[in-house]
């Protein structure tokens, strides 16, 4: 499943971008890779990262993986829901299973994100 609405990584998180702010997860593909989410570490609101950083890790009974930051930006909002539920990853990883809102810092940074068609392709090579 890989919504059209979403923007996607080659390290399988998913960003929806709403005017100056955008939402970021990791795709179904990821949570089905990593089995069932366990634990997931969330980053410090109004902490800057840049685009390709490791913002967050989550972890699963399989394995252990970072989540990396789509586009640079300063963290808005964390899902604190997935403190208490970090199964709302694998239940809905678009909608319940988001993990932080961003304000994004550089548009230009966009154009190096995966169209759905492209991540499509990606995961089923």
């Amino acid at each position: 499943m890989v919504p059209d609405e979403l923007l996607y990584t080659k390290n399988h998180e998913w960003i929806r971008i709403k005017g100056d702010y955008a939402e970021i997860g990791i795709t179904e593909y990821a949570q089905s890779e990593l089995g069932d989410v366990v634990y997931v570490e969330l980053p410090e609101i109004e902490e800057n990262y840049q685009q390709g950083d490791s913002f967050s890790t989550i972890e699963a009974v399989k394995a252990v993986s970072d989540v990396y930051m789509p586009i640079s930006g300063d963290i808005d909002k964390v899902n604190s829901e997935l403190t208490d539920n970090p199964a709302l990853i694998n239940k809905d990883p678009y909608g319940k299973g988001w993990i932080v809102k961003i304000k994004i810092e550089s548009f230009f940074e966009v154009e190096k994100l995966l169209r759905p068609e492209d991540y499509e392709k990606l995961i089923n090579e």
